[in-house]
């Protein structure tokens, strides 16, 4: 296969009865959308997904104890959770969603994360699968538990405290996912309780300018000239507001071929309520 990240529509129409690919319907709505609220996600995947696709709740496949929403599961919890949806070694995956990339690309980052590299995102996710005449149905498929091996990719993830010692340190390229009213401190968090405004010497990059018109990710050229002068960096963390929409600079960036991207996992949510975090407004 390519190495690009993404799959088109017209590939997985080719090749979604293949033995070896196992499709991730990852949609996730945002609680704070009038949608929202628990099991949101799973009741639109009850109503119509592509065949054979399984459901990955970002909200559930999460460590539910944290004080910020969906943060990375235990491994323990991980694995076991691939397990039973079928998704584990000698797979090919293809992860979408209905949301521009929110929820795909964090699902995208986390097997990666955990050591699974054979994963792919459906470019331009349900509507681009519409589009393309793509069958739909509503019946939940039979899975059979397959083995996961993990082996973790530690340079994938960010802590606050590693967040804030490369700030202090000033060797850390911080790119943030957000709106730009959020970024600059015009417009309030969703969440309830949190400041607005950046990281000090962060760069706001939003998610929703990597996405052309057609949902589909924007184009090598495209994307090269939005990060500019960043794609050297030897350091890069993506952030937001609760770790979904970094991870589409993430994704991102891989196409340009930088696998090497950090997600910030408390991002936003976990930054602005720690009492010593430093935050600029424009």
């Amino acid at each position: 296969m390519s190495t690009d990240p993404l799959v088109s529509a017209e590939w997985l129409k080719d090749h979604v009865t293949a033995p070896d690919i196992r499709v991730i319907d990852a949609t996730w709505v945002p609680p704070w959308s009038p949608e929202g609220g628990t099991g949101a996600g799973r009741n639109v995947y009850l109503q119509g997904h592509i065949p054979g696709a399984v459901y990955f709740d970002i909200d559930e496949i999460a460590d539910e104890d944290s004080p910020y929403p969906h943060m990375l599961p235990s491994i323990e919890k991980f694995s076991s959770r691939a397990r039973k949806l079928g998704l584990g070694d000698g797979k090919t995956l293809i992860v979408y969603d209905r949301t521009g990339y929110m929820a795909s690309a964090r699902v995208w980052w986390m097997f990666r994360l955990m050591g699974h590299k054979d994963i792919k995102v459906l470019d331009g996710g349900w509507d681009a699968w519409l589009k393309a005449g793509g069958p739909v149905e509503d019946l939940e498929p039979i899975v059979s538990d397959r083995h996961f091996t993990v082996r973790v990719q530690n340079q994938l993830i960010k802590t606050y405290d590693q967040i804030l010692k490369s700030i202090s340190e000033g060797n850390e390229c911080i790119l943030d996912a957000r709106p730009s009213g959020r970024f600059c401190g015009k417009d309030a968090e969703p969440r309830a309780g949190l400041k607005s405004g950046a990281m000090p010497g962060a760069r706001n990059v939003p998610s929703s300018s990597l996405i052309g018109p057609d949902g589909t990710l924007k184009t090598k050229e495209e994307l090269s000239s939005i990060f500019g002068s960043n794609l050297e960096r030897p350091d890069i963390t993506a952030t937001c507001g609760s770790g979904v929409t970094a991870a589409v600079i993430a994704l991102a960036l891989c196409r340009l071929g930088r696998e090497d991207v950090a997600v910030y996992d408390g991002s936003w949510s976990e930054w602005a309520s720690q009492a010593d975090a430093p935050i600029v407004t424009a």
